[in-house]
């Protein structure tokens, strides 16, 4: 007598569960209830007062804008690490045609320039095959040469109601207009003023987001939004991610992948000529020699920590953009920001626990309670220190988020039309 069995399938993966928005505004505002908590607790009211929020934010949006241009790049499989000399390009040709026409024109030529950098990295990689780090470095270094070159030329002698030159740099430039939206900014400001719990701290926010905003930074978070559909919720977005993943599948559909990779990486290289131009006019009033200052690197690291997702970008630019505004304001604001780390690492050392990471969850505690004990033992954090936050915070950041990142399939590689996969 035989008894009959019935194989069963494998049971498919779980799906990761997607937060809601109602979850997301939750996340956001337990964030803003602890800051608000350090800031009573430490007294330290410029941690998110109006002016730490509008630094933070003048900060983010190059970080973005770079991070922006590297996540088209990758996606579409070609890696970017030219983004600095990009930025670099983006910076002298905001300056130059802002001087001789007016700021929007800067921005385009901003964009140009760094879109040429683009075109230039497209064509090493896409067209010659060259390895793309390799390719980048060469584009940082002609970015950097070629600026430098390019201000002793042009900006030596300018002279003028538009602007002052010098061998290298071209200063008091017109900048872009700014928008205030009356009444409402003073009130929340007022709010912001009476530091209370919670309610001081949004009201901080909003009067960031409503005091003297350059259009320009609205310009930079409509990039961000045009991204998120372009990429995600269009046909165009869709061939473009799979020549990221899968470049000759692509390809067996019709899809021309030298085609899209052109596009992506000049894409890439006008967001970061654009970050370069917001340096230039709206951080500043002019270009100066390396005023990129690595931004271009952090808006690689900023990718990379998003996982390279639209949002993930986002919150890893404003996290790098805040702690280094933070450093330009009162010193007391980055031993405040201790208090804020060890809680952050804490948190996420509960979380990495309870998901099974039980080394990684101790290794995050031990950060914490270091952090905590800085925080309680000393009463300021040395000025040298405090210029080097957004860089030993990149490091940090690459070290805790290396477990779960997930890159395009295909990144780096080099394709050959008609090759096998």
């Amino acid at each position: 007598m035989s008894v009959a069995t019935t194989a069963q399938a494998p049971a498919a993966p779980a799906r990761k569960k997607r937060r809601s928005p109602a979850m997301w505004l939750l996340i956001v505002a337990a964030v803003i209830a602890v800051i608000s908590l350090v800031r009573i607790v430490t007294g330290t009211h410029e941690l998110d007062s109006p002016g730490s929020l509008t630094a933070a934010i003048t900060a983010t949006c190059p970080i973005l804008l770079a991070a922006l241009g590297g996540l088209w790049a990758e996606r579409a499989g070609v890696v970017n690490i030219g983004l600095e000399g990009q930025m670099i390009l983006g910076t002298w040709g905001a300056a130059y045609f802002t001087y001789w026409y007016d700021p929007y024109t800067g921005i385009i030529g901003a964009i140009a320039l760094g879109a040429v950098g683009g075109l230039i990295h497209a064509i090493a990689t896409v067209s010659f095959g060259v390895n793309h780090i390799v390719s980048g470095v060469a584009i940082n270094l002609i970015g950097l040469g070629l600026a430098s070159f390019l201000a002793e030329a042009f900006f030596a002698d300018l002279n003028s109601e538009h602007g002052r030159g010098g061998p290298r740099q071209l200063t008091g430039l017109a900048k872009p207009d700014t928008i205030t939206i009356p009444g409402f900014s003073d009130w929340m400001a007022d709010l912001a003023a009476k530091h209370w719990f919670f309610i001081s701290d949004v009201a901080s926010l909003l009067a960031a987001l409503s005091t003297n905003l350059s259009v320009v930074t609205i310009l930079v978070f409509v990039l961000l939004i045009a991204t998120v559909w372009i990429l995600w919720h269009t046909s165009f977005g869709l061939r473009l991610r799979s020549c990221g993943e899968n470049p000759h599948a692509a390809e067996s559909l019709g899809i021309n992948v030298y085609r899209y990779k052109y596009a992506a990486v000049i894409a890439s290289g006008a967001f970061a000529g654009l970050g370069g131009g917001f340096l230039a006019l709206v951080s500043s009033s002019g270009y100066s020699e390396g005023q990129t200052n690595g931004r271009g690197y952090i808006g690689l690291a900023a990718m990379i920590f998003g996982n390279w997702r639209p949002g993930g970008i986002l919150l890893g630019s404003g996290m790098f953009g805040y702690t280094d505004s933070l450093r330009l304001r009162d010193a007391s604001t980055v031993h405040a920001l201790l208090l804020l780390v060890a809680i952050a690492l804490a948190v996420y050392a509960v979380v990495q626990w309870r998901q099974g990471a039980r080394t990684t969850a101790m290794v995050v505690a031990g950060g914490a309670a270091l952090f905590l004990l800085w925080f309680a033992l000393t009463d300021e954090v040395p000025r040298d220190f405090t210029s080097m936050t957004p860089y030993v915070l990149t490091l940090l950041v690459l070290a805790f988020a290396s477990q779960r990142l997930r890159m395009p399939k295909a990144d780096g590689l080099v394709y050959r039309k008609g090759s096998v996969g």
